[in-house]
Formats: C-alpha cells, structure tokens, sequence
C-alpha cells in the first residue's frame, strides 16, 4: 500500500516557501519551486495562494510571526532591559531567515502578525510610565528595529559588500571625509545582514534611541 500524502494547506505552502527562501534565496521563491518543493502541481498552490505575491506577503507574515514568537517569551523588569532584549531575540530571526528583512522592508502594508508585536510594545511602554504621545514617537523610534534590522537607504536587499575600485577612486578624489571613513571603518561579517547593518551598528543605535526615550520619559514624569 503507498504511504498516504499529507494534505496540501496554507501552512505547508508556507513553510516550503521559507524552506526555499532559506537555502536558496528569495529570488528562488517562486510558485514552480514551492511546488517541487512540495512535491505537487504548481496549479494546487493557488487553491493556498492567490498568486505570488500573496505567496511572499505570507512569507513576510510568517517571519514577523517567528519575530512575535521569540518576543513573547522574553520579560524584565526594566522596560529598556526588555525591548532591548526583544530586538535583539528578533535579529537572531532574522539572521537565520537573511530573505526575511528585505522582504518585511519592501510591504506596503503592515503583516498581520506585526500587530501583535506593536501591541506587546505598547503594552511595555504603558506599564513603564509612557503616555501615548511618547509611545507613539517609541514606535517611530525604533522603526524596523523592534523587527530585528535597520532600513538601510542604498541597500535594502543587503546589496554587494565588495566596493567598486572605480567608485572608491572617484570617492577619495571628490568625498575626501567618506573614503577616509570607508576605508578606515572595519564591518563585521558575523551577524550582519547588509554592510552597515551589523550586529555591533545595530546594538549601538538600539542603545542610543532607548536612553533617548529613558530620558524623555523621566522628563514629563518629573515635568
């Protein structure tokens, strides 16, 4: 008798996607592969997904669950001490899923999963002291930190980390100040998920935004 398969759902769609994502790339995401990957016809997928780019807003929803997941089960005291640690526990996801920052980046609108993470935010910020001005500038504060990466301007899909000779030539020529800079600042490899969003840059802005809110929030509770 032939093993019995296992039902197609919306949740092994899923998971084979970020599979996918995981040891191939993003790019290799595509609903042929997930299929393969699944061992189906392309066409079962969309009884699951729409279409592609419902595929990869449910993998954007996934990753922003994991990073929900990981939150949840961290508490302190301290409110710094405790979303401090949240992000920090959200970069670890995505340094396992390196696809996924790019992709959270690129949404247009907010994953479903991502509210649960705001209203955790929220809730921290509340117990702490913070009225809901100040919570709402944390919010915008952190940004994309609270997901475990920082909004690179030039570099949103991590980019090439091997300088252009040409381009760093013309740099020393005309931008005397950024070669210097370039040239002197070592990047680590090790936890990064773009050439300036290291776990070292990461960690040194997280500090400096949460000591600016600390003080803030000691400011109007003393105003």
């Amino acid at each position: 008798m032939p093993p019995v398969r296992e039902a197609l759902s919306r949740d092994r769609v899923v998971a084979a996607g970020v599979a996918v994502a995981d040891t191939e790339g993003l790019a290799a995401v595509t609903m042929r592969r997930v299929a393969a990957e699944l061992d189906c016809e392309a066409m079962s997928l969309y009884h699951h997904v729409p279409s592609k780019d419902a595929l990869l807003a449910a993998l954007a929803d996934e990753a922003a669950r994991l990073v929900v997941q990981e939150a949840a089960a961290i508490t302190a005291d301290d409110w710094v001490d405790a979303v401090r640690r949240r992000c920090l526990a959200a970069r670890d996801v995505m340094v396992r899923h390196p696809w996924a920052a790019g992709l959270l980046a690129a949404q247009q609108q907010s994953p479903p999963s991502s509210w649960a993470l705001y209203e955790q935010l929220v809730g921290t910020l509340t117990e702490a002291g913070f009225d809901d001005d100040l919570a709402h500038r944390a919010i915008h504060s952190l940004g994309s930190m609270v997901f475990g990466f920082s909004t690179e301007l030039f570099e949103p899909d991590g980019g090439d980390s091997t300088p252009d000779p040409e381009i760093m030539a013309t740099m020393a020529q005309h931008m005397p100040n950024l070669a210097r800079m370039a040239a002197s600042v070592v990047h680590e490899v090790d936890g990064a998920l773009s050439v300036c969003d290291t776990r070292a840059e990461f960690e040194f802005t997280l500090g400096l935004v949460l000591d600016g809110l600390e003080r803030e929030r000691v400011r109007r509770a003393t105003a």
